[in-house]
């Protein structure tokens, strides 16, 4: 069959090139960038920082945007407050919008207790090289040296850090300039500025949760963080704070009887706080006063439903407190659970016995070794009373590298 004739009496079209084909390269979709944040290198999750620089190194390189970090109070509130507002500082210096729930505090006297940011050549700790003295000799310092028992064993790398920078540092001697944290969009959630009416019936969320829920749920809509909302130049994280939920202060009765009549609230509200995250630009951290709820197996069901949970255990009250073992160390830290996003398996920490003190200016996290001997005035007999003690402690188990140190 002959091929018809063209371009007889037609205008002349133009033709494709030789070799087109309708083949395409399949690229990769493209990441929101927003600043104060990048994707994680396992599973490609957003993520943002928590403002401690050696919790993101704990949780995988950072909070992925979406989930949910449940924090164990400490016993007087200090150590886990001071993480909350580590994390609202650094949405306010990477100019993400803040949402903060209280029913205690003000949420403006928490916003004004953040800790002032720092500059990175003051944060960056370098050794300081003392000048050599002309009249010491080679021989002198060679006999400097540790004891012949310790100089062979591997030296114990305590501070947590990644290859990577990411987030900031802060002085926890110095509060946030009123400029800097002005500059910032923050929605407030003061629970005694929106009454509520206790029920004695059994209802799945109480009325305070319930309406926390609801405020989160109009803040994420109105402002454009849902996703399912048209895309936008203009992209932002909203860094949600919630102190102390299950508390009393709340209407919740977990932390104040045995059998809580309202057992299924704060689950409830988790339930519900996580699906609403799933599908928005967010990102909460939640406090509960752990040592208060007497039923574990329902502490269980919360932690569950957080994606990322550690706890902390303060030396503050206890014999360790005074316990030379511990002197470099104010708690201990605990990590609970970690999450599982876009794969099988969790990325967990590489070290489980770990502590954090608070230096003058820093929070810090770090592994727990014990001192590879006690000073010369005590006795043998205490340190092996010490020895002891520390071996029955759970986060001193047989991992401890430092257990290796001591000299019976």
């Amino acid at each position: 069959m002959a091929a018809p004739a063209s371009g007889v009496g037609k205008p002349a079209v133009e033709r494709p090139p030789f070799n087109t084909t309708s083949f395409q390269k399949k690229t990769r979709s493209k990441l929101i960038s927003i600043p104060g944040t990048r994707p994680s290198v396992q599973n490609g999750q957003l993520l943002v920082s928590s403002g401690v620089t050696s919790l993101d190194y704990l949780l995988g390189g950072g909070l992925a945007v979406g989930t949910v970090l449940l924090i164990e109070e400490d016993r007087y509130d200090s150590y886990s407050r001071m993480i909350l507002k580590y994390f609202l500082a650094e949405g306010v210096v990477c100019r993400h919008e803040l949402f903060v729930a209280a029913a205690q505090d003000n949420p403006d006297d928490i916003l004004q207790e953040l800790p002032a940011p720092i500059l990175d050549d003051v944060a960056i700790h370098k050794p300081v090289e003392h000048p050599r003295l002309p009249c010491e000799s080679q021989d002198s310092l060679e006999a400097m040296k540790i004891a012949w028992r310790y100089q062979n064993l591997p030296k114990v790398q305590s501070a947590l850090a990644s290859s990577s920078r990411f987030g900031h540092y802060y002085d926890v001697s110095k509060t946030m300039e009123p400029e800097i944290r002005q500059a910032a969009k923050c929605h407030r959630f003061y629970l005694p500025e929106h009454p509520t009416q206790s029920s004695a019936t059994h209802r799945p969320m109480l009325e305070s949760y319930s309406a926390l829920l609801k405020s989160l749920q109009e803040t994420i809509h109105r402002e454009g963080f849902d996703l399912s909302a048209p895309m936008s130049n203009s992209r932002n994280i909203l860094r949600i704070g919630l102190h102390s939920l299950g508390s009393a202060l709340w209407g919740d009765d977990l932390s104040c009887r045995d059998n809580p009549r309202h057992s299924h609230a704060l689950t409830t509200f988790l339930y519900g706080l996580r699906a609403l995250l799933r599908s928005s630009l967010s990102v909460a951290v939640v406090t509960v006063p752990s040592h208060l709820i007497q039923d574990k197996a329902l502490m269980g069901n919360i932690t569950r439903l957080c994606d990322n949970a550690i706890a902390l255990e303060s030396f503050k009250g206890s014999e360790r407190e005074t316990n030379p073992l511990y002197k470099d160390y104010h708690g201990l830290l605990h990590v609970r659970q970690v999450p599982r996003l876009n794969c099988l398996s969790s990325q967990l920490p590489d070290h489980k016995d770990l502590a954090f003190k608070l230096k003058r200016k820093q929070f810090t996290i770090e592994r727990l070794h014990l001192p590879p001997d006690l000073s010369e005035t005590v006795s043998r007999v205490s340190r092996g009373e010490l020895a002891g003690a520390a071996m029955a402690t759970p986060a001193c188990g047989s991992g401890t590298s430092g257990n290796k140190h001591l000299d019976f």
